[in-house]
């Protein structure tokens, strides 16, 4: 569908080809694709008479609301170059970053508001209707990495990208205008923006919680993307959602138990892999049991290259954004070098963690997602995070945090361990994942469970 959205904004179009269809239910509101363009243009009309006009920088910060949804696209539908920002990022970083990305309009949802020298812009509706031309080669957003091996990085996309990346995915899991996807993701990560590119490209029905539980929105829903502890929560309640039939799991290791728990409930579950360069997914297939990740989607090309996975793709960042100029995300061949180590098993992409994870305890290599991969598919861990420690006589050695159901014991976690992975490999120490890191995103850094962790010593 995505080919045939080149002549104006997609639900511009979707509302010319099905005006009354179901475009977006938000608890009890419930608007056609014409209710939504209207409120679409009228919304970009009152921001381009604040100001906003094409290429202008506008920070979004909210969270998944009904207004944040509506203004994201009226924000691209004035041209501008649009950086959904996180809430709950610190001050002292939005400082940093801001004042290397252009910013000259901030619209600020969220509470408390950011104190930043930046013109505030306000939600406004205006009479007359105008836009800028549909350009989907231009810069539309800009989206942070997550920063994990220093300050954020400002992935560049375009409209095309997105289309892109959507069509990809569309091409696999099965998703069409009767169907409905849950806004469970964060606009300010790539995957939450994936959802909304998904839902305009098959012109399906998009549902925001907006007041509701978590669970009551997903009850209409036929599809979601969730984390894998979203899915164990789900899994775990009293009645199942009978609507929901595909669910696009990400953000953490995936445990087998997991998935073949959903299917026996009636969940398709898929799995993929992506980044915030490429648009969201890159790879993916229906979970299986195994531990890879399926091909390369459509458009899309994978290898590996010294252990390291190299990715080309039609939903590439044009480049990072910094001062009003963009460097290169790939080399002089379009390859994106991802600094995750990979492999082909089985005819599918296995991802082995981060290159830059790896640390050494007593001349032994240790990657701390290959522990991490057997602590989740203990059936009452969620989720499992491993980091070094410094140690006199080993260099490093690990120990884990872990986000576990009630009653575990760590104790006996090595003693559980002993017959799957080596001595070597077995966390001196266990902690609980502590509420703040696990707060505001969709995936929680690495970066900070090892802060967390020096901060205890």
């Amino acid at each position: 569908m995505a080919e045939q959205m080149i002549n104006d904004w997609p639900w511009r179009e979707r509302a010319n080809l099905s005006p009354f269809a179901v475009a977006l239910k938000a608890g009890d509101i419930t608007w056609c694709w014409r209710d939504l363009q209207h409120r679409i243009d009228t919304l970009a009309a009152g921001f381009m008479a604040q100001g906003v006009g094409e290429g202008a920088g506008v920070v979004l910060r909210s969270k998944n609301t009904l207004d944040a949804v509506l203004s994201y696209l009226a924000l691209l539908q004035t041209g501008a170059r649009l950086l959904p920002l996180n809430p709950q990022l610190p001050q002292a970083l939005c400082d940093e970053l801001l004042s290397q990305l252009d910013i000259a309009f901030m619209l600020d949802l969220a509470e408390p508001g950011l104190l930043l020298n930046i013109p505030a812009l306000t939600l406004q509706n205006a009479c007359w209707i105008s836009s800028a031309g549909w350009q989907p080669q231009r810069i539309a957003t800009l989206t942070l990495t997550s920063g994990s091996s220093g300050l954020p990085k400002a992935a560049a996309h375009t409209v095309a990208a997105h289309l892109a990346s959507a069509a990809g995915v569309l091409k696999v899991i099965p998703f069409t205008c009767n169907d409905s996807w849950l806004l469970s993701l964060p606009l300010f990560h790539v995957s939450g923006q994936g959802i909304l590119w998904r839902w305009l490209t098959a012109g399906a029905t998009l549902v925001l919680t907006e007041g509701q539980p978590f669970e009551v929105a997903l009850a209409s829903c036929s599809h979601a993307s969730l984390v894998p502890t979203q899915l164990w929560r789900l899994l775990q309640g009293t009645a199942m959602p009978e609507k929901l039939k595909d669910v696009l799991l990400g953000g953490a290791q995936i445990p087998p138990e997991l998935t073949g728990q959903a299917e026996s409930a009636g969940i398709r579950c898929w799995c993929g892999y992506g980044l915030t360069e490429t648009a969201s997914t890159v790879t993916a297939k229906r979970a299986d049991g195994r531990a890879g990740v399926g091909q390369a989607l459509a458009g899309k090309e994978v290898k590996i290259a010294d252990q390291e996975i190299l990715i080309r793709t039609d939903s590439l960042a044009s480049g990072y954004w910094k001062n009003g100029q963009l460097s290169p995300v790939a080399d002089a061949g379009g390859w994106l070098h991802t600094r995750d180590r990979g492999e082909w098993r089985d005819g599918e992409l296995l991802i082995a963690g981060r290159l830059d994870n790896l640390f050494f305890s007593g001349g032994e290599g240790i990657q701390p997602e290959d522990i991490e991969k057997v602590l989740v598919s203990h059936p009452q861990v969620l989720q499992a995070f491993v980091v070094p420690v410094e140690d006199e006589q080993f260099g490093q050695r690990p120990v884990a945090v872990l986000d576990a159901q009630a009653g575990l014991r760590y104790e006996e976690l090595n003693l559980w361990l002993s017959n799957k992975i080596p001595r070597f490999q077995w966390p001196v120490a266990y902690y609980p994942l502590p509420v703040a890191l696990s707060q505001g995103g969709i995936k929680i850094s690495r970066a900070s469970v090892r802060r967390w962790i020096e901060r205890l010593a």
